[in-house]
């Protein structure tokens, strides 16, 4: 498996598809428009786990504004959930987020018992709760994995200079 970035048109409306057909997101009420519109947007970053030469699985990452390292959706194919691709997506959000800040945020439906479960074996906390945000009757819980507060947060010299250059080369790897 491969993961990769991908800002391809032809693979962002294939991540859009697998999403609006595939819970949580179908209980949520994400369409297909939703998804795609979510996926082209030049402030995420899309990153694929590709086996085969068909996409598996694939999340989208937040690197800008107040909750910069945020997870903001991760997919994995029905046919490979509980397989490990979703630790090894995670792992590797965690490696980007945490070259530019020290915390990680993802937001999980109250209903998906199963990424709960990974969140919490992924050692992430309960940050807070919020009630019927996307559709009504269900929550969103707010997760945060730490490395430690801003203030103390710092990057080494060589990647203020490279931070860039450095992201743009780890967003490849070979699993």
């Amino acid at each position: 498996m491969q993961i990769k970035r991908t800002t391809s048109p032809a693979d962002f409306k294939q991540c859009a598809l697998m999403m609006s057909k595939s819970e949580p997101w179908i209980t949520l009420r994400r369409t297909f428009a939703d998804s795609l519109k979510n996926l082209q947007d030049p402030l995420k970053e899309v990153y694929t786990a590709v086996e085969n030469e068909k996409i598996i699985a694939f999340m989208i990452l937040q690197m800008v504004g107040t909750f910069k390292g945020y997870v903001q959706s991760i997919y994995v194919e029905p046919g490979h959930r509980s397989s490990g691709i979703g630790t090894v997506m995670m792992r590797f959000a965690e490696e980007r987020i945490f070259k530019e800040t020290p915390n990680v945020f993802i937001c999980v439906s109250s209903f998906n018992k199963k990424a709960r479960k990974l969140y919490r074996k992924l050692r992430y906390t309960k940050v807070g709760e919020l009630k019927d945000f996307v559709v009504n009757g269900h929550s969103e819980i707010l997760l945060r994995k730490t490395l430690g507060p801003l203030s103390k947060f710092h990057k080494k010299p060589s990647e203020i200079c490279q931070g860039d250059e450095q992201s743009k080369s780890s967003s490849r790897r070979e699993i």
